[in-house]
């Protein structure tokens, strides 16, 4: 995998950039262009991060926390000392992201230049996770909540509360694009499809994944729409349901 990928159509006002870090982390940089702001989602280490925004002549502007888990809040601290930049996370969640500054809500919204992203309360994988959801450009940073065909563990939440999360999102356009991070797909299409296995629209999701990972590329971001076809957690329609297919996936 390269060093960093750029996600985004240069016909966009914005520009998205993602960095894998260790084995299976994403971390993105999004620049708005009108404005010429940049800001970091979910830096879980500070070199990777620092060296591309060196090296892109890039300032850092703000910083945005989905949640407090290490491998997304790693980099915060030396990346705040560095710029100067202010960290945004869940308001509840305070005492555990570090270098937090601003405190956010269900239905607030974050400013990166020109773009606004409204926070999504998205409990279960953490009790304190949000989600940036950018309606304008339909675009989704949803940390640990989704992956390809998948969704977080469940660490610190109920089945409900995952249950409502995943449904809080079916509901955005199905258009949306959502980058979430850690490359996970081809595990979560392997089991999918042990559950789902007369699935026609998965089988050639699995196949197309399968040929992005042997030559190394990246299967993030996805629509939603491919979820909402190939996802078993979102295809789930009761919670017992929901809960039976975690637990599967879990023992995997």
């Amino acid at each position: 995998m390269t060093d960093w990928i750029e996600q985004s159509n240069m016909s966009q006002p914005f520009k998205i950039y993602q960095i894998p870090l260790w084995e299976d982390n994403y971390v993105y940089v999004l620049k708005d262009n009108q404005e010429n702001k940049t800001a970091v989602i979910d830096p879980g280490g500070f070199d990777a991060v620092q060296n591309f925004l060196k090296k892109n002549n890039l300032k850092l502007d703000c910083i945005l926390s989905t949640h407090h888990h290490w491998d997304h809040t790693g980099g915060n601290l030396k990346l705040k000392r560095e710029w100067g930049c202010p960290i945004y996370g869940f308001k509840e969640d305070a005492e555990r992201i570090p270098g937090i500054d601003v405190g956010l809500k269900e239905g607030e919204f974050v400013f990166v230049g020109s773009l606004c992203f409204e926070v999504l309360y998205v409990p279960s994988h953490t009790l304190g996770h949000i989600a940036f959801w950018n309606k304008e450009n339909k675009i989704l940073f949803c940390g640990d909540t989704v992956f390809a065909m998948g969704c977080g563990r469940l660490f610190e939440g109920s089945p409900e509360q995952m249950f409502d999360s995943l449904g809080k999102i079916k509901k955005l356009p199905e258009d949306s694009l959502i980058y979430c991070a850690h490359e996970y797909s081809l595990k979560n299409a392997q089991f999918a499809l042990s559950v789902q296995p007369h699935n026609k629209e998965l089988k050639a999701r699995f196949k197309k994944i399968s040929h992005l990972r042997k030559q190394g590329k990246a299967t993030v971001p996805f629509y939603l729409k491919e979820e909402l076809l190939t996802n078993p957690f979102f295809r789930a329609k009761t919670v017992s349901e929901f809960a039976k297919i975690r637990k599967l996936r879990d023992q995997f």
